[in-house]
Protein backbone atom coordinates (compact mmCIF):
# COMPACT_ATOMS: atom_id res chain seq x y z
CA UNK A 1 0.00 0.00 0.00
CA UNK A 2 1.29 3.59 -1.43
CA UNK A 3 -0.06 6.72 0.51
CA UNK A 4 0.05 9.30 -2.21
CA UNK A 5 -1.93 12.27 -2.90
CA UNK A 6 -5.39 12.04 -3.40
CA UNK A 7 -6.65 14.20 -6.33
CA UNK A 8 -9.93 13.25 -7.03
CA UNK A 9 -12.44 10.89 -5.52
CA UNK A 10 -13.75 7.02 -5.73
CA UNK A 11 -12.30 3.65 -5.83
CA UNK A 12 -10.70 2.08 -8.88
CA UNK A 13 -10.22 -1.34 -9.61
CA UNK A 14 -8.10 -2.45 -13.13
CA UNK A 15 -5.30 -4.16 -14.91
CA UNK A 16 -2.12 -1.14 -15.24
CA UNK A 17 -1.99 0.69 -18.65
CA UNK A 18 1.34 2.40 -18.48
CA UNK A 19 1.26 5.37 -21.17
CA UNK A 20 5.02 5.89 -22.45
CA UNK A 21 6.96 8.81 -22.30
CA UNK A 22 6.43 11.20 -25.37
CA UNK A 23 9.30 10.22 -27.89
CA UNK A 24 10.14 11.34 -30.63
CA UNK A 25 12.90 10.64 -33.36
CA UNK A 26 13.94 13.94 -34.88
CA UNK A 27 15.35 14.31 -38.07
CA UNK A 28 19.43 15.37 -38.19
CA UNK A 29 19.87 17.56 -40.76
CA UNK A 30 20.35 21.24 -41.53
CA UNK A 31 18.51 23.95 -43.45
CA UNK A 32 19.76 25.44 -46.43
CA UNK A 33 19.14 29.46 -46.55
CA UNK A 34 16.59 29.19 -49.56
CA UNK A 35 14.78 26.25 -47.49
CA UNK A 36 13.68 28.74 -44.74
CA UNK A 37 10.30 30.06 -46.15
CA UNK A 38 9.86 26.45 -46.80
CA UNK A 39 10.28 25.61 -43.17
CA UNK A 40 8.61 28.48 -41.61
CA UNK A 41 5.43 27.07 -43.62
CA UNK A 42 5.52 23.72 -42.42
CA UNK A 43 5.70 25.53 -38.91
CA UNK A 44 2.31 27.84 -39.86
CA UNK A 45 0.92 24.50 -40.70
CA UNK A 46 1.54 22.75 -37.65
CA UNK A 47 0.34 25.61 -36.20
CA UNK A 48 -2.83 26.10 -37.69
CA UNK A 49 -3.28 22.05 -37.47
CA UNK A 50 -2.86 21.96 -33.59
CA UNK A 51 -4.88 24.80 -32.97
CA UNK A 52 -8.19 23.50 -35.24
CA UNK A 53 -7.17 20.35 -33.33
CA UNK A 54 -7.53 22.31 -29.69
CA UNK A 55 -10.40 23.90 -30.15
CA UNK A 56 -12.48 20.90 -31.34
CA UNK A 57 -11.28 19.08 -28.10
CA UNK A 58 -12.90 21.84 -26.30
CA UNK A 59 -15.91 21.80 -28.55
CA UNK A 60 -16.14 18.08 -27.43
CA UNK A 61 -15.26 18.72 -23.43
CA UNK A 62 -17.25 21.87 -23.28
CA UNK A 63 -20.40 19.59 -23.76
CA UNK A 64 -19.62 16.72 -21.05
CA UNK A 65 -18.28 18.82 -18.13
CA UNK A 66 -19.02 22.62 -19.15
CA UNK A 67 -17.01 25.87 -19.90
CA UNK A 68 -14.98 26.16 -16.69
CA UNK A 69 -13.22 22.86 -17.08
CA UNK A 70 -13.05 23.40 -21.11
CA UNK A 71 -11.17 26.80 -20.70
CA UNK A 72 -8.07 24.99 -19.86
CA UNK A 73 -7.39 24.59 -23.57
CA UNK A 74 -8.13 28.48 -23.78
CA UNK A 75 -4.79 28.44 -21.98
CA UNK A 76 -3.47 25.81 -24.82
CA UNK A 77 -3.86 27.61 -27.50
CA UNK A 78 -2.55 31.01 -26.44
CA UNK A 79 0.81 29.41 -25.68
CA UNK A 80 0.43 28.70 -29.88
CA UNK A 81 -0.28 32.31 -30.04
CA UNK A 82 2.28 33.25 -28.08
CA UNK A 83 4.60 35.83 -29.48
CA UNK A 84 7.68 34.67 -26.88
CA UNK A 85 6.95 30.58 -27.27
CA UNK A 86 6.35 31.52 -31.35
CA UNK A 87 10.08 33.83 -31.64
CA UNK A 88 12.09 31.38 -29.93
CA UNK A 89 10.89 28.59 -32.16
CA UNK A 90 11.61 30.62 -35.31
CA UNK A 91 14.67 32.16 -33.89
CA UNK A 92 16.38 28.54 -34.01
CA UNK A 93 15.06 28.00 -37.23
CA UNK A 94 16.56 31.03 -38.63
CA UNK A 95 19.53 31.70 -36.73
CA UNK A 96 20.64 27.86 -36.63
CA UNK A 97 19.10 26.23 -39.68
CA UNK A 98 17.14 23.66 -37.96
CA UNK A 99 14.33 22.05 -39.21
CA UNK A 100 11.12 23.53 -37.01
CA UNK A 101 10.37 20.07 -34.96
CA UNK A 102 13.71 20.12 -33.57
CA UNK A 103 13.64 24.16 -33.39
CA UNK A 104 10.19 23.05 -31.36
CA UNK A 105 11.55 20.41 -29.38
CA UNK A 106 14.46 22.99 -28.14
CA UNK A 107 11.92 25.49 -27.24
CA UNK A 108 9.73 23.04 -25.34
CA UNK A 109 12.80 22.21 -23.24
CA UNK A 110 14.33 25.89 -22.84
CA UNK A 111 11.28 26.85 -21.16
CA UNK A 112 9.90 23.98 -19.27
CA UNK A 113 13.83 23.84 -17.67
CA UNK A 114 13.04 27.72 -16.86
CA UNK A 115 9.50 27.24 -15.04
CA UNK A 116 11.09 24.17 -13.24
CA UNK A 117 13.33 26.63 -11.74
CA UNK A 118 10.74 28.66 -10.95
CA UNK A 119 10.04 28.43 -6.96
CA UNK A 120 6.46 28.68 -7.71
CA UNK A 121 3.70 25.50 -7.91
CA UNK A 122 1.39 27.22 -10.23
CA UNK A 123 4.19 28.00 -13.07
CA UNK A 124 5.60 24.35 -12.69
CA UNK A 125 1.97 23.10 -13.60
CA UNK A 126 2.29 25.55 -16.90
CA UNK A 127 5.27 23.89 -17.89
CA UNK A 128 3.35 20.65 -18.25
CA UNK A 129 0.81 22.60 -20.40
CA UNK A 130 3.85 24.17 -22.21
CA UNK A 131 4.99 20.69 -23.07
CA UNK A 132 1.60 19.11 -23.98
CA UNK A 133 1.36 21.83 -26.85
CA UNK A 134 4.78 21.66 -27.61
CA UNK A 135 4.10 17.55 -28.21
CA UNK A 136 1.10 17.85 -30.16
CA UNK A 137 3.44 20.51 -32.63
CA UNK A 138 5.66 18.05 -33.23
CA UNK A 139 2.86 15.13 -33.56
CA UNK A 140 1.69 17.08 -37.06
CA UNK A 141 5.26 18.19 -38.26
CA UNK A 142 6.28 14.55 -38.03
CA UNK A 143 3.14 13.06 -38.91
CA UNK A 144 3.77 10.64 -36.13
CA UNK A 145 0.79 8.85 -34.88
CA UNK A 146 -1.19 8.79 -31.78
CA UNK A 147 -0.11 7.43 -28.38
CA UNK A 148 -2.00 3.88 -29.06
CA UNK A 149 -4.37 2.41 -26.77
CA UNK A 150 -4.64 -0.90 -25.31
CA UNK A 151 -5.48 -3.22 -28.30
CA UNK A 152 -8.60 -5.16 -26.19
CA UNK A 153 -9.95 -1.97 -25.48
CA UNK A 154 -11.10 -2.86 -21.90
CA UNK A 155 -11.18 -0.37 -18.75
CA UNK A 156 -8.22 0.27 -17.09
CA UNK A 157 -6.24 2.28 -14.60
CA UNK A 158 -3.77 5.04 -16.65
CA UNK A 159 -0.39 5.17 -15.01
CA UNK A 160 1.55 7.93 -16.25
CA UNK A 161 4.65 10.12 -15.63
CA UNK A 162 2.66 12.95 -15.32
CA UNK A 163 -0.96 13.70 -16.98
CA UNK A 164 -1.23 16.48 -19.54
CA UNK A 165 -5.07 17.35 -20.50
CA UNK A 166 -5.25 16.77 -24.14
CA UNK A 167 -3.75 13.26 -23.60
CA UNK A 168 -6.89 12.69 -20.87
CA UNK A 169 -9.39 13.35 -23.64
CA UNK A 170 -7.47 11.50 -25.92
CA UNK A 171 -7.25 8.65 -24.05
CA UNK A 172 -11.42 8.30 -23.97
CA UNK A 173 -12.05 9.18 -20.37
CA UNK A 174 -14.82 5.90 -20.14
CA UNK A 175 -12.07 3.64 -20.62
CA UNK A 176 -10.03 4.93 -17.51
CA UNK A 177 -11.40 3.63 -14.65
CA UNK A 178 -8.65 5.47 -12.46
CA UNK A 179 -5.45 7.38 -12.94
CA UNK A 180 -1.97 7.39 -11.17
CA UNK A 181 0.79 9.85 -11.69
CA UNK A 182 4.39 9.61 -10.56
CA UNK A 183 4.54 13.49 -10.01
CA UNK A 184 1.76 16.44 -9.70
CA UNK A 185 -0.35 18.26 -7.45
CA UNK A 186 -4.49 18.03 -7.23
CA UNK A 187 -4.44 21.72 -8.50
CA UNK A 188 -3.24 20.56 -12.10
CA UNK A 189 -5.76 20.90 -14.90
CA UNK A 190 -5.04 16.83 -15.79
CA UNK A 191 -6.47 16.61 -11.77
CA UNK A 192 -9.46 19.16 -12.05
CA UNK A 193 -10.36 17.46 -15.58
CA UNK A 194 -10.11 14.21 -13.84
CA UNK A 195 -12.55 15.21 -10.83
CA UNK A 196 -14.72 16.67 -13.76
CA UNK A 197 -14.91 13.31 -15.23
CA UNK A 198 -15.53 11.45 -11.72
CA UNK A 199 -12.38 9.32 -12.55
CA UNK A 200 -10.31 8.29 -9.44
CA UNK A 201 -6.87 9.41 -9.33
CA UNK A 202 -3.69 9.72 -7.18
CA UNK A 203 -0.58 11.93 -7.57
CA UNK A 204 2.99 12.22 -6.46
CA UNK A 205 3.95 8.02 -5.89
CA UNK A 206 7.79 8.53 -7.41
CA UNK A 207 9.82 7.64 -4.83
CA UNK A 208 7.50 5.66 -3.18
CA UNK A 209 7.27 2.67 -5.89
CA UNK A 210 9.75 -0.49 -4.54
CA UNK A 211 9.25 -1.63 -7.99
CA UNK A 212 7.64 -0.16 -11.09
CA UNK A 213 4.57 -0.80 -12.02
CA UNK A 214 4.29 -2.73 -15.85
CA UNK A 215 1.58 -2.48 -17.65
CA UNK A 216 -1.12 -5.92 -16.88
CA UNK A 217 -0.56 -4.94 -12.93
CA UNK A 218 -3.20 -5.10 -10.61
CA UNK A 219 -3.91 -1.89 -9.55
CA UNK A 220 -6.39 -0.27 -6.98
CA UNK A 221 -6.80 3.39 -6.71
CA UNK A 222 -8.43 5.13 -3.67
CA UNK A 223 -8.66 8.33 -4.38
CA UNK A 224 -10.49 9.96 -1.95
CA UNK A 225 -7.74 9.32 1.10
CA UNK A 226 -4.93 8.75 -1.77
CA UNK A 227 -3.98 5.39 -1.26
CA UNK A 228 -2.75 3.18 -4.40
CA UNK A 229 -2.54 -0.76 -3.82
CA UNK A 230 -0.42 -2.79 -6.45
CA UNK A 231 -1.03 -6.89 -6.89
CA UNK A 232 -3.32 -6.33 -4.25
CA UNK A 233 -4.34 -9.75 -2.28
CA UNK A 234 -7.61 -10.88 -2.93
CA UNK A 235 -9.26 -10.34 0.02
CA UNK A 236 -8.41 -6.59 -0.28
CA UNK A 237 -9.84 -7.02 -3.90
CA UNK A 238 -12.67 -8.03 -2.10
CA UNK A 239 -12.77 -5.31 0.64
CA UNK A 240 -12.87 -2.59 -2.37
CA UNK A 241 -15.09 -4.47 -4.35
CA UNK A 242 -17.59 -3.94 -1.77
CA UNK A 243 -16.85 -0.32 -1.01
CA UNK A 244 -16.91 0.94 -4.81
CA UNK A 245 -20.21 -1.21 -5.15
CA UNK A 246 -21.24 0.97 -1.75
CA UNK A 247 -20.23 3.93 -3.73
CA UNK A 248 -22.19 3.75 -6.88
CA UNK A 249 -25.53 2.35 -4.79
CA UNK A 250 -25.07 5.43 -2.41
CA UNK A 251 -24.99 8.01 -5.54
CA UNK A 252 -28.28 6.27 -6.85
CA UNK A 253 -29.96 6.53 -3.50
CA UNK A 254 -28.71 9.98 -3.06
CA UNK A 255 -30.92 10.78 -6.08
CA UNK A 256 -34.01 10.30 -4.33
CA UNK A 257 -33.57 13.16 -2.01
CA UNK A 258 -32.85 15.76 -4.05
CA UNK A 259 -36.16 17.54 -4.04
CA UNK A 260 -36.65 16.77 -0.11
CA UNK A 261 -35.73 20.11 2.20
CA UNK A 262 -32.45 20.52 4.09
CA UNK A 263 -33.81 19.77 7.38
CA UNK A 264 -32.01 18.34 10.36
CA UNK A 265 -33.77 16.01 12.65
CA UNK A 266 -34.36 18.68 14.76
CA UNK A 267 -36.34 20.95 12.25
CA UNK A 268 -33.12 23.26 11.32
CA UNK A 269 -32.98 24.39 8.03
CA UNK A 270 -29.91 25.47 5.73
CA UNK A 271 -29.85 26.53 2.27
CA UNK A 272 -27.64 24.28 0.18
CA UNK A 273 -26.64 26.42 -3.37
CA UNK A 274 -24.36 25.70 -6.07
CA UNK A 275 -21.19 27.45 -7.29
CA UNK A 276 -21.27 27.67 -10.88
CA UNK A 277 -19.69 29.50 -14.11
CA UNK A 278 -21.92 28.80 -17.07
CA UNK A 279 -25.47 28.17 -17.71
CA UNK A 280 -24.88 24.66 -18.79
CA UNK A 281 -23.68 23.86 -14.99
CA UNK A 282 -26.85 25.01 -13.42
CA UNK A 283 -28.67 22.09 -15.22
CA UNK A 284 -26.73 19.77 -13.09
CA UNK A 285 -27.13 21.74 -9.97
CA UNK A 286 -30.84 22.05 -9.86
CA UNK A 287 -31.27 18.34 -10.72
CA UNK A 288 -29.67 17.59 -7.23
CA UNK A 289 -31.72 19.80 -5.52
CA UNK A 290 -30.16 23.36 -5.45
CA UNK A 291 -31.76 25.89 -3.18
CA UNK A 292 -30.35 28.75 -5.87
CA UNK A 293 -26.53 29.56 -7.02
CA UNK A 294 -24.57 31.34 -4.39
CA UNK A 295 -21.80 31.91 -6.40
CA UNK A 296 -21.54 32.44 -9.68
CA UNK A 297 -18.25 32.99 -10.66
CA UNK A 298 -18.18 35.62 -13.75
CA UNK A 299 -14.39 35.39 -14.57
CA UNK A 300 -15.53 32.55 -17.52
CA UNK A 301 -17.15 34.52 -18.89
CA UNK A 302 -14.00 36.74 -19.51
CA UNK A 303 -11.51 33.89 -20.21
CA UNK A 304 -13.39 31.74 -22.81
CA UNK A 305 -12.50 34.39 -25.35
CA UNK A 306 -10.18 37.14 -27.00
CA UNK A 307 -11.75 40.43 -25.57
CA UNK A 308 -13.85 42.01 -22.57
CA UNK A 309 -17.50 41.01 -22.81
CA UNK A 310 -19.76 43.79 -23.86
CA UNK A 311 -23.03 44.60 -21.35
CA UNK A 312 -25.31 42.92 -23.80
CA UNK A 313 -23.88 39.66 -23.58
CA UNK A 314 -23.29 39.67 -20.10
CA UNK A 315 -26.71 40.29 -19.06
CA UNK A 316 -27.95 37.24 -21.82
CA UNK A 317 -26.04 35.11 -19.15
CA UNK A 318 -26.96 36.47 -16.30
CA UNK A 319 -30.65 37.23 -17.57
CA UNK A 320 -30.47 33.00 -18.56
CA UNK A 321 -29.30 31.99 -14.95
CA UNK A 322 -32.25 33.59 -13.04
CA UNK A 323 -34.91 32.93 -15.17
CA UNK A 324 -34.21 29.74 -15.15
CA UNK A 325 -33.66 29.86 -11.15
CA UNK A 326 -37.34 30.41 -11.29
CA UNK A 327 -37.45 33.03 -8.54
CA UNK A 328 -34.48 30.99 -6.36
CA UNK A 329 -31.68 33.55 -5.84
CA UNK A 330 -28.63 34.14 -7.56
CA UNK A 331 -25.58 35.28 -6.13
CA UNK A 332 -23.23 36.83 -8.80
CA UNK A 333 -19.41 37.35 -7.24
CA UNK A 334 -17.99 40.52 -9.61
CA UNK A 335 -15.18 39.59 -11.81
CA UNK A 336 -12.18 37.68 -9.61
CA UNK A 337 -9.27 37.85 -12.45
CA UNK A 338 -5.44 37.60 -10.99
CA UNK A 339 -4.06 35.01 -9.19
CA UNK A 340 -4.03 31.88 -11.21
CA UNK A 341 -6.93 32.97 -13.52
CA UNK A 342 -5.58 35.34 -16.15
CA UNK A 343 -6.71 36.75 -19.20
CA UNK A 344 -4.37 36.17 -22.62
CA UNK A 345 -6.30 39.26 -23.80
CA UNK A 346 -4.88 41.48 -21.32
CA UNK A 347 -1.69 42.40 -20.83
CA UNK A 348 -0.57 42.14 -16.50
CA UNK A 349 2.85 42.99 -15.14
CA UNK A 350 4.05 39.74 -13.90
CA UNK A 351 4.30 39.76 -9.99
CA UNK A 352 6.47 37.67 -7.73
CA UNK A 353 3.70 36.61 -5.90
CA UNK A 354 0.67 37.01 -7.82
CA UNK A 355 -1.93 35.43 -4.86
CA UNK A 356 -1.35 38.84 -3.01
CA UNK A 357 -1.40 41.09 -5.95
CA UNK A 358 -2.95 42.51 -8.63
CA UNK A 359 -6.31 41.10 -8.45
CA UNK A 360 -9.75 40.50 -7.93
CA UNK A 361 -11.72 43.92 -6.99
CA UNK A 362 -8.02 45.19 -7.14
CA UNK A 363 -8.35 44.65 -10.55
CA UNK A 364 -12.02 45.89 -11.02
CA UNK A 365 -10.96 49.48 -8.80
CA UNK A 366 -8.26 49.81 -11.41
CA UNK A 367 -9.98 49.46 -14.29
CA UNK A 368 -13.63 50.86 -13.59
CA UNK A 369 -14.75 51.21 -17.33
CA UNK A 370 -14.95 47.55 -17.43
CA UNK A 371 -16.22 47.42 -13.39
CA UNK A 372 -18.92 49.82 -14.62
CA UNK A 373 -19.85 47.57 -17.90
CA UNK A 374 -20.47 44.44 -15.32
CA UNK A 375 -21.91 46.18 -12.63
CA UNK A 376 -24.74 47.56 -15.43
CA UNK A 377 -25.53 44.05 -16.49
CA UNK A 378 -26.12 42.47 -13.16
CA UNK A 379 -28.38 45.54 -12.79
CA UNK A 380 -30.19 45.02 -15.40
CA UNK A 381 -30.25 41.64 -15.20
CA UNK A 382 -32.05 41.85 -11.49
CA UNK A 383 -34.99 43.13 -13.03
CA UNK A 384 -36.25 39.52 -14.09
CA UNK A 385 -35.74 37.82 -10.71
CA UNK A 386 -33.34 37.59 -7.43
CA UNK A 387 -30.32 39.14 -7.96
CA UNK A 388 -27.64 39.53 -5.56
CA UNK A 389 -24.40 40.88 -5.98
CA UNK A 390 -20.52 40.19 -4.16
CA UNK A 391 -17.47 41.80 -4.36
CA UNK A 392 -14.50 39.38 -3.90
CA UNK A 393 -10.77 39.72 -1.99
CA UNK A 394 -12.00 43.09 0.16
CA UNK A 395 -9.72 43.95 3.08
CA UNK A 396 -11.11 47.30 3.92
CA UNK A 397 -14.58 49.64 4.56
CA UNK A 398 -12.70 52.04 1.55
CA UNK A 399 -13.09 49.25 -1.08
CA UNK A 400 -16.25 48.48 -0.24
CA UNK A 401 -17.48 52.00 -0.72
CA UNK A 402 -15.16 52.87 -3.50
CA UNK A 403 -17.02 49.86 -5.57
CA UNK A 404 -20.26 51.18 -4.26
CA UNK A 405 -19.79 54.20 -5.78
CA UNK A 406 -18.90 52.50 -9.32
CA UNK A 407 -22.27 50.90 -8.85
CA UNK A 408 -24.07 54.42 -7.66
CA UNK A 409 -23.12 55.15 -11.33
CA UNK A 410 -24.32 52.47 -13.02
CA UNK A 411 -27.45 53.17 -11.24
CA UNK A 412 -27.74 56.29 -12.43
CA UNK A 413 -26.97 55.89 -15.82
CA UNK A 414 -29.68 52.95 -15.71
CA UNK A 415 -32.14 56.05 -14.17
CA UNK A 416 -31.25 58.40 -17.12
CA UNK A 417 -31.80 56.08 -19.92
CA UNK A 418 -35.51 54.47 -18.13
CA UNK A 419 -34.03 51.22 -17.74
CA UNK A 420 -35.61 49.11 -15.24
CA UNK A 421 -33.74 46.87 -12.36
CA UNK A 422 -33.97 45.91 -8.85
CA UNK A 423 -33.97 49.30 -6.16
CA UNK A 424 -32.88 47.16 -3.13
CA UNK A 425 -29.78 44.88 -4.77
CA UNK A 426 -28.56 43.19 -1.85
CA UNK A 427 -24.43 43.57 -2.01
CA UNK A 428 -22.44 41.39 0.07
CA UNK A 429 -18.52 40.54 0.14
CA UNK A 430 -16.35 37.76 0.30
CA UNK A 431 -14.69 37.30 3.34
CA UNK A 432 -10.92 35.82 2.25
CA UNK A 433 -8.45 37.56 4.35
CA UNK A 434 -8.04 38.45 8.09
CA UNK A 435 -7.64 41.78 7.46
CA UNK A 436 -11.57 41.13 6.51
CA UNK A 437 -12.28 39.06 9.70
CA UNK A 438 -10.14 41.64 11.31
CA UNK A 439 -12.66 43.99 10.56
CA UNK A 440 -15.74 42.33 10.30
CA UNK A 441 -18.10 43.99 12.47
CA UNK A 442 -17.33 47.29 10.81
CA UNK A 443 -17.91 45.68 7.28
CA UNK A 444 -21.47 44.33 8.69
CA UNK A 445 -22.56 47.87 9.60
CA UNK A 446 -22.48 48.60 5.79
CA UNK A 447 -23.01 45.22 3.22
CA UNK A 448 -26.27 43.33 2.93
CA UNK A 449 -24.38 39.74 3.99
CA UNK A 450 -20.87 38.09 4.27
CA UNK A 451 -19.87 35.11 1.98
CA UNK A 452 -16.79 33.15 3.38
CA UNK A 453 -14.44 32.40 0.87
CA UNK A 454 -13.04 29.51 2.69
CA UNK A 455 -10.20 28.33 0.56
CA UNK A 456 -7.80 31.69 0.28
CA UNK A 457 -9.39 32.32 3.81
CA UNK A 458 -7.62 29.56 5.31
CA UNK A 459 -4.16 29.53 3.08
CA UNK A 460 -4.14 33.62 3.92
CA UNK A 461 -4.39 32.29 7.71
CA UNK A 462 -1.96 29.94 7.74
CA UNK A 463 0.71 31.49 4.97
CA UNK A 464 0.24 28.26 3.12
CA UNK A 465 0.38 28.20 -0.64
CA UNK A 466 -2.03 25.17 -1.28
CA UNK A 467 -0.57 24.59 -4.45
CA UNK A 468 2.98 24.26 -3.23
CA UNK A 469 3.40 20.20 -3.13
CA UNK A 470 6.42 20.82 -0.99
CA UNK A 471 3.90 22.49 2.43
CA UNK A 472 0.45 21.67 0.75
CA UNK A 473 0.62 19.28 3.86
CA UNK A 474 0.17 22.76 6.17
CA UNK A 475 -2.64 23.60 4.26
CA UNK A 476 -5.01 23.07 7.27
CA UNK A 477 -9.11 23.53 7.57
CA UNK A 478 -9.56 22.10 11.06
CA UNK A 479 -6.79 24.48 12.51
CA UNK A 480 -7.80 26.08 15.40
CA UNK A 481 -7.35 29.62 13.79
CA UNK A 482 -9.23 29.11 11.29
CA UNK A 483 -12.38 27.88 13.48
CA UNK A 484 -11.77 31.29 15.58
CA UNK A 485 -11.65 33.30 12.06
CA UNK A 486 -15.16 31.75 11.15
CA UNK A 487 -16.30 32.62 14.47
CA UNK A 488 -15.82 36.09 14.35
CA UNK A 489 -17.08 36.70 11.46
CA UNK A 490 -20.23 35.05 12.22
CA UNK A 491 -20.96 36.79 15.63
CA UNK A 492 -20.56 40.03 13.78
CA UNK A 493 -22.92 39.32 11.43
CA UNK A 494 -25.05 37.92 13.66
CA UNK A 495 -25.06 41.36 15.91
CA UNK A 496 -25.81 43.46 12.83
CA UNK A 497 -28.64 40.73 11.17
CA UNK A 498 -26.96 39.89 8.29
CA UNK A 499 -27.06 36.36 6.52
CA UNK A 500 -23.60 34.26 6.51
CA UNK A 501 -22.78 31.99 3.23
CA UNK A 502 -19.86 29.60 2.94
CA UNK A 503 -18.08 28.75 -0.02
CA UNK A 504 -14.75 27.00 -1.08
CA UNK A 505 -14.05 23.22 -0.58
CA UNK A 506 -14.52 23.19 2.90
CA UNK A 507 -18.18 24.08 2.29
CA UNK A 508 -18.73 20.60 0.68
CA UNK A 509 -16.48 18.44 3.32
CA UNK A 510 -19.39 16.81 5.36
CA UNK A 511 -16.94 16.62 8.15
CA UNK A 512 -17.03 20.75 8.25
CA UNK A 513 -21.32 20.10 8.52
CA UNK A 514 -21.81 19.82 12.21
CA UNK A 515 -19.25 23.38 12.25
CA UNK A 516 -21.71 24.99 10.01
CA UNK A 517 -24.57 23.99 11.96
CA UNK A 518 -23.14 25.05 15.34
CA UNK A 519 -22.19 28.07 14.41
CA UNK A 520 -25.63 28.73 12.51
CA UNK A 521 -24.58 29.68 9.27
CA UNK A 522 -27.68 30.11 6.27
CA UNK A 523 -26.29 29.18 3.65
CA UNK A 524 -23.41 26.75 1.90
CA UNK A 525 -22.66 27.07 -1.81
CA UNK A 526 -21.48 23.65 -3.12
CA UNK A 527 -20.13 22.15 -6.78
CA UNK A 528 -22.93 20.17 -7.51
CA UNK A 529 -21.73 17.19 -6.50
CA UNK A 530 -21.37 17.85 -3.23
CA UNK A 531 -24.99 19.05 -2.97
CA UNK A 532 -26.84 15.55 -2.00
CA UNK A 533 -23.86 14.24 -0.10
CA UNK A 534 -24.59 17.04 2.66
CA UNK A 535 -28.16 16.92 2.10
CA UNK A 536 -28.14 13.33 2.75
CA UNK A 537 -26.08 14.21 6.31
CA UNK A 538 -28.21 17.27 7.29
CA UNK A 539 -31.18 14.79 7.53
CA UNK A 540 -29.76 12.95 10.23
CA UNK A 541 -27.49 15.43 11.93
CA UNK A 542 -29.04 17.83 14.86
CA UNK A 543 -28.20 20.67 15.09
CA UNK A 544 -28.36 20.85 18.83
CA UNK A 545 -25.74 17.84 18.98
CA UNK A 546 -23.42 20.08 16.53
CA UNK A 547 -23.82 23.12 18.98
CA UNK A 548 -22.62 20.87 21.42
CA UNK A 549 -19.68 19.74 19.43
CA UNK A 550 -19.07 23.10 18.69
CA UNK A 551 -18.12 23.99 22.13
CA UNK A 552 -15.44 21.09 22.49
CA UNK A 553 -13.95 22.34 19.11
CA UNK A 554 -13.26 26.00 20.69
CA UNK A 555 -11.99 24.10 24.05
CA UNK A 556 -9.07 22.37 21.69
CA UNK A 557 -5.59 23.57 21.32
CA UNK A 558 -4.21 21.21 18.25
CA UNK A 559 -5.79 20.18 15.15
CA UNK A 560 -5.35 16.85 15.90
CA UNK A 561 -8.03 17.42 18.57
CA UNK A 562 -10.35 18.73 16.62
CA UNK A 563 -10.20 16.17 14.32
CA UNK A 564 -10.39 13.86 16.45
CA UNK A 565 -13.64 15.16 18.48
CA UNK A 566 -15.32 15.48 14.29
CA UNK A 567 -13.97 12.07 13.59
CA UNK A 568 -15.83 10.38 16.97
CA UNK A 569 -18.93 12.78 16.18
CA UNK A 570 -19.56 10.71 13.07
CA UNK A 571 -18.38 7.73 13.78
CA UNK A 572 -20.99 7.52 16.49
CA UNK A 573 -23.35 7.95 13.41
CA UNK A 574 -21.67 5.64 11.25
CA UNK A 575 -21.87 8.46 8.72
CA UNK A 576 -18.27 8.81 7.90
CA UNK A 577 -15.23 6.85 7.08
CA UNK A 578 -12.53 7.49 8.94
CA UNK A 579 -9.94 10.45 8.50
CA UNK A 580 -7.02 9.98 5.81
CA UNK A 581 -3.57 10.01 7.82
CA UNK A 582 -2.44 13.68 7.70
Amino acid sequence: MIQALGASDGIAIGKAFVLPHWEWELPDQRLDVTDLAKEFDRLYEGVRMSKTEIAQMKTELDEVVGSEESSIFDAHIAILEDPVFMNEIQGIIQRQYKVAEVAVKEAIDHFVTMFDLLDDEYMKERAVDIKDVGNRLLKHLLGAPEIALPEDTQPFVLVVRELSPSQLVHLKPELVLGIVTMVGSPSSHAAIMARAFGIPMVMGVEGKLSVAIETGDLLIVDGGVGLLHIDPKPDTVSRYTVIRRQQHAAREQLQSIAQLPALTPDGVGLTLAANISSVKELHAALLNGADGVGLFRTEFLYMDRDYFPTEEEQLAVYRSVVEKLNGKALIIRTLDIGGDKHLDYNEMREEDNPFLGFRAIRFSLARKDLFKIQLRAILRASAYGDIQVMYPLITSIEEYREANEVLAVARKELDEQGVPYRADLPVGVMIEVPAAVAIADLLAEEVSFFSIGTNDLIQFTLAVDRMNEQISHLYEPYHPAVLRMLRTVVNAARKQGIPVNICGELAGDIRALPIWLGLGIDELSLSAQAILPIKENMLRTKASDSRLLLEELFSCRTTADIRSKVEQFYAERVLLRKFPAK
